[in-house]
């Protein structure tokens, strides 16, 4: 089966610096120099949809620009590209959030994915009028998704749960295809939604070992209500010609760290009450030294980012070898991003995805031809 790889519009602004902020943090100043335009975040898109990026996810949160809005305006520009929306279920109403993805997906042509994100923050929460705690919030989510689930299939619902009650709820049209689901976290609960409700699991960027424990333990869960999922990871990526070149340019961003607003960002991401955040930050310790987890696994993103804080990071070659050693874990989804997000992009689709298309391990999703033979004309 071909691996599928999707890109990330930098809502939040792009840089040729690392863009701080998330998981309850503020977007750092790099954010301004690119803003968020419709303009130039279509152009990635185009980039993306060229090279053969399947979707592009878009955050969420008070630290960038709505997903909902955004992905529907650069939607216009492109033709196939899906768009992974994230979204917050407590936000919105569950017949509600129904209705926009089915009409999402008859405005597009079927190009919705979404990524649902309970939220680990109860403070950005509570500005946004949502004052459950973390495990109430995972609760609600199975609600909301149970709920979703049931009228995509075009079932009329009634469920009085916990935290949601809706009756009689039905849609007039169903979406054709009903939008996969994605979705993350590191909790027990958030392991018994993804089990129950998800059509994709996805990690942020640890090392195989850790990453294959979560797979495992997902699965099980999984099988346990009957159900096979599929599993993604979420990761940055610098990618050159030669391995000199990849660490050079990570070495630069590295520079491009104010001291004070690593420690300012890691103060605030310590306050987080997320799991995947906390094991984010255990692979640093907030510490400039030993950012190399793992043989081209660099931790150094997380340094002044929340979330996703794994960059891959080498040669090519090497990037291409270390994105088998994932799928041989059983991970068939990449959630990829890199700064900025426009030539990063360039780098990636025309440095490594020929390797892995002579490998037999991808191909253009949109290609007419044939995908192209060994004979990859990029050194390393």
């Amino acid at each position: 089966m071909s691996l599928t790889f999707h890109w990330f519009l930098p809502t939040n602004g792009d840089s040729r610096h690392v863009v701080g902020g998330g998981h309850g943090t503020p977007a750092t100043a790099s954010g301004r120099d690119r803003p968020p335009t419709v303009a130039y975040l279509s152009q990635i898109a185009r980039a993306a949809e060229d090279l053969g990026f399947v979707g592009a996810l878009t955050p969420t949160g008070a630290w960038c620009e709505d997903a909902w809005l955004t992905t529907a305006m650069v939607s216009r520009h492109t033709e196939r590209l899906k768009f992974l929306v994230a979204f917050r279920p407590g936000f919105v109403s569950p017949t509600l959030a129904a209705q926009m993805a089915a009409t999402f997906q008859r405005q597009t042509g079927g190009r919705l994915l979404l990524n649902v994100v309970t939220g680990g923050e109860s403070h950005e929460q509570r500005a946004y009028g949502d004052f459950l705690d973390k495990d109430a919030r995972y609760r609600r989510t199975g609600e909301f998704l149970e709920i979703v689930r049931g009228l995509w299939e075009g079932k009329t619902v009634d469920l009085a749960g916990e935290h949601l009650r809706v009756e009689d709820a039905a849609l007039a049209r169903v979406p054709d295809p009903v939008p996969e689901v994605y979705f993350g976290g590191s909790s027990p609960l958030a392991g018994e939604v993804a089990a129950r409700h998800v059509d994709v699991y996805l990690t942020w960027g640890e090392p195989p070992a850790q990453v294959a424990e979560k797979i495992a333990w997902i699965r099980s869960l999984a099988a346990e209500q009957g159900r096979t999922l599929r599993f993604g990871i979420r990761l940055h990526v610098i990618t050159r010609d030669t391995a000199e070149q990849a660490w050079a340019e990570a070495n630069r961003l590295l520079d491009g760290f104010d001291p004070q607003t690593v420690r300012s960002v890691q103060a605030g991401l310590a306050r987080s009450e997320s799991e995947g955040q906390r094991r984010m930050l255990a692979l640093h310790g907030g510490s400039r030294e030993r950012l190399e987890i793992h043989p081209n696994l660099w931790a150094g993103i997380g340094l002044v980012r929340g979330g996703a804080g794994t960059a891959l990071v080498g040669s090519h070659d090497e990037v291409a070898e270390r994105i088998k050693e994932y799928h041989a874990l059983g991970i068939e989804e990449f959630v990829l991003s890199g700064y900025p997000h426009l030539e990063e992009a360039y780098w990636f689709g025309e440095g490594v995805l020929p390797r892995l298309a002579a490998q037999g391990l991808w191909r253009h999703p949109f290609a007419t031809e044939p995908a192209p033979s060994a004979q990859v004309p990029f050194a390393s």
